[in-house]
């Protein structure tokens, strides 16, 4: 990937996560990565083609991160701490980015091509985090995978758009050790 793409990528999640969907027009791309005018509608030629582009981008940058925490937990107290330094770090450090996504997800309720870019996404996620719940046992490591991006999605909800610091630990513990109990 180019610079200057990068670069508009990275502005346009700048934009997205700090002024919403309005914010985000080519122009604006350019002129908040100091590119020269034009620059982002040359590899984006149109707003679904930008929108698509920052979904991909976004996962090129957060897979690694997710692989490597997700590689790590050999029992459910790990995972736990896992999930919680992930959610601090996404609804931290990585808030802007956090943000943008929720943008996203609304606008995607409109916009099948967004939906289906972000649900691309989202199952790539899974394809992470259901073998780290099958290594530890999990009955349904489905069911638990889609139960913990419903509790990462709340905690996003909370932290970012109610500005509600809620402990992700006891829900990060229910839904583990939930995921985990042995059926009698």
């Amino acid at each position: 990937m180019t610079a200057k793409r990068e670069q508009a990528l990275s502005a346009a999640i700048e934009l997205l996560g700090t002024g919403g969907l309005r914010a985000l027009t080519h122009a604006r791309i350019d002129e908040q990565a100091g590119l020269p005018k034009g620059t982002t509608s040359n590899y984006f030629r149109t707003r679904a083609a930008l929108l698509a582009g920052v979904v991909e981008w976004m996962l090129e940058q957060e897979t690694p991160a997710v692989s490597a925490a997700l590689h790590r937990p050999s029992s459910a107290d790990e995972f736990v701490d896992e999930a919680c330094r992930l959610i601090d770090f996404m609804t931290g450090p990585n808030r802007t980015v956090t943000a943008a996504r929720m943008v996203l997800w609304v606008e995607g309720a409109h916009d099948e091509t967004l939906r289906q870019a972000l649900m691309r996404g989202r199952a790539r996620m899974a394809d992470l985090v259901v073998p780290a719940l099958a290594r530890l046992g999990a009955r349904d490591p489905d069911a638990a995978a889609q139960a913990l991006a419903a509790c990462f999605d709340g905690l996003f909800m909370n932290r970012i758009a109610r500005h509600v610091e809620t402990d992700a630990r006891p829900i990060f513990e229910t839904v583990v050790r939930g995921a985990l109990a042995q059926t009698v």
